[in-house]
C-alpha cells in the first residue's frame, strides 16, 4: 500500500512538471512573437506608412479672358398669346399646334351668321338710301324737291354707309389672324367652342432670333455696355455655346438686390432656342488677366481653407509632398485658377489628393489615373 501510494504520487509530480515546463515553452514562443511584432511595429514606425499612389500635373500660367459671369433666361424677341376680340362660337380652325405661319394668316374663325344677316339688311338699306339720294338730287336740280330733302337723304344715305361699316368691321373682329410670321403653340381651342372675349387661343413666337435677359450687381454696371459681347452656355441645345450682344440696359436698378437687368440678343439657327430655356451668361470684357492654373480635381476643400498638395524632389523610390494653401481666383471648366499661393512648374497632385496630408510620402503614376481637363469641357449628358 504504501510503495503504490508513492509511486502515485510520483506520476502526479512529474505531470505537474511536464505542463509547467509546456507553459514555459508556450511563454517563450510567444515572447519571441510578441517582441517581434515591436521590433516590427518600430521598424514600421520609423519608416513611416507606405507611400501612396497619384498622379500629378505641372502648374502652368496662363491668361484669362475677363468675364463677367451671370445666370440668363431664354425670351423671344416676339412673342404673344393669340386671343379673340369678340365672344363667339368657334366655326373654323385653320391651324394645327406647332405650324409656321405667316403675318395675317386666318387661324381661328367664330361665327358670323347673324351679323351676315344684318349685313345683308344693311346693304339693302344702303342701295335704297343711294336711289333715294340720286333721285332727290335730281328732282332739287328742277326745283321739284325742297333743298332739305335732298340733306336728309343724304343724311340717310351716310347713316346706312356707317352702320354697313360697323357690322363689316364687327364680322371681321371674329377672325382671328396671325399677328407676325412665326411658330404657333398647341392650339387651346376646339370645333362649337364658346369664347368669351379674350380667351387664350395658342401662343405665336417669331424664334429667328431670341434675347437672353439676366442681371448684374451694381459694381460692375461700369464694365458693361450696350455692344458688350457675351457667351451664353445653353445645357441640351443643338449648339451649347452661342455668341451676342448687349441689345438693351434697364435705366435703373432693383431697389432690393441692387441689380441691374440687362437683355442680350443672340442667333437663334435652327430655333434651337426656346423661350424659357436656362443658360449661364458670360460678358465677355476687353481686359485679359494672368493666372496660375491647376485642374479643379488637385484642390482640397475644408473649412479653414482651400490648398494643394505639392510634390517635392524625390527621394529613393517615393517623395514627399507638401500641403500648400492657396486663394482661388476663379474657376474656367475644369480648371481653377489659382491668385496667390502657387507659382508655375510646381507639380501638384491631381488625383488622389483626398488621402494625403502634409509630409506624406507618393509615387508618381500618370498612366494609372489619366486626368484630361479643359478649359471649355462639353461631355455627353448620360
Amino acid at each position: 500500500m504504501a510503495l503504490s501510494g508513492i509511486v502515485s504520487g510520483m506520476r502526479t509530480l512529474l505531470t505537474i512538471f511536464g505542463l509547467l515546463l509546456l507553459i514555459a515553452g508556450l511563454g517563450v514562443t510567444k515572447g519571441k512573437q510578441i517582441g517581434m511584432l515591436i521590433a516590427f511595429g518600430k521598424e514600421a514606425e520609423k519608416n513611416g506608412p507606405p507611400p501612396e499612389t497619384v498622379s500629378t500635373m505641372a502648374a502652368k500660367a496662363d491668361t484669362w479672358e475677363e468675364i463677367i459671369p451671370a445666370i440668363g433666361t431664354v425670351t423671344s424677341v416676339k412673342g404673344v398669346t393669340v386671343s379673340n376680340d369678340a365672344p363667339g362660337v368657334v366655326s373654323a380652325i385653320n391651324f394645327e399646334s406647332g405650324a409656321n405661319v405667316v403675318a395675317g394668316q386666318v387661324l381661328v374663325v367664330l361665327d358670323t351668321s347673324v351679323e351676315r344677316a344684318q349685313l345683308a339688311s344693311a346693304q339693302a338699306r344702303r342701295e335704297l338710301a343711294t336711289i333715294n339720294e340720286g333721285r332727290t338730287r335730281s328732282l332739287v336740280g328742277t326745283d321739284s324737291l325742297p333743298k332739305s330733302q335732298l340733306d336728309n337723304d343724304q343724311a340717310l344715305l351716310k347713316s346706312s354707309g356707317a352702320d354697313l361699316d360697323a357690322l363689316q368691321a364687327q364680322i371681321s373682329r371674329k377672325v382671328v389672324r396671325a399677328p407676325f410670321a412665326g411658330r404657333l403653340g398647341i392650339r387651346n381651342v376646339n370645333l362649337g367652342q364658346y369664347l368669351n372675349p379674350g380667351t387664350a387661343i395658342t401662343v405665336l413666337a417669331d424664334l429667328d432670333s431670341v434675347y437672353v435677359d439676366f442681371t448684374l450687381p451694381q459694381p460692375r454696371l461700369a464694365d458693361v455696355g450696350v455692344g458688350s459681347k457675351v457667351r451664353v452656355t445653353i445645357e441640351g441645345g443643338k449648339d451649347p455655346i452661342v455668341l451676342g450682344t448687349v441689345a438693351a440696359i434697364d435705366p435703373s436698378l432693383d431697389q432690393v438686390t441692387r441689380s441691374i437687368k440687362l437683355r442680350a440678343a443672340i442667333p437663334n439657327k435652327d430655333d434651337a432656342l426656346r423661350p424659357g430655356m436656362f443658360g449661364m451668361v458670360e460678358v465677355i470684357l476687353a481686359a485679359t488677366k494672368s493666372v496660375v492654373e491647376i485642374p479643379a480635381t488637385a484642390l482640397v476643400h475644408a473649412s479653414y481653407g482651400d490648398s494643394v498638395f505639392i510634390v517635392e524632389a524625390k527621394t529613393g523610390d517615393s517623395s514627399p509632398v507638401r500641403q500648400q494653401f492657396v486663394k482661388v481666383n476663379e474657376r474656367r471648366g475644369d480648371f481653377v485658377g489659382i491668385q496667390d499661393g502657387l507659382k508655375p512648374g510646381e507639380e501638384v497632385v491631381v488625383a488622389g489628393a483626398f488621402k494625403l496630408h502634409n509630409g506624406s510620402k507618393v509615387v508618381v503614376n500618370n498612366d494609372a489615373v489619366k486626368v484630361t481637363p479643359s478649359l471649355d469641357p462639353h461631355p455627353a449628358n448620360h
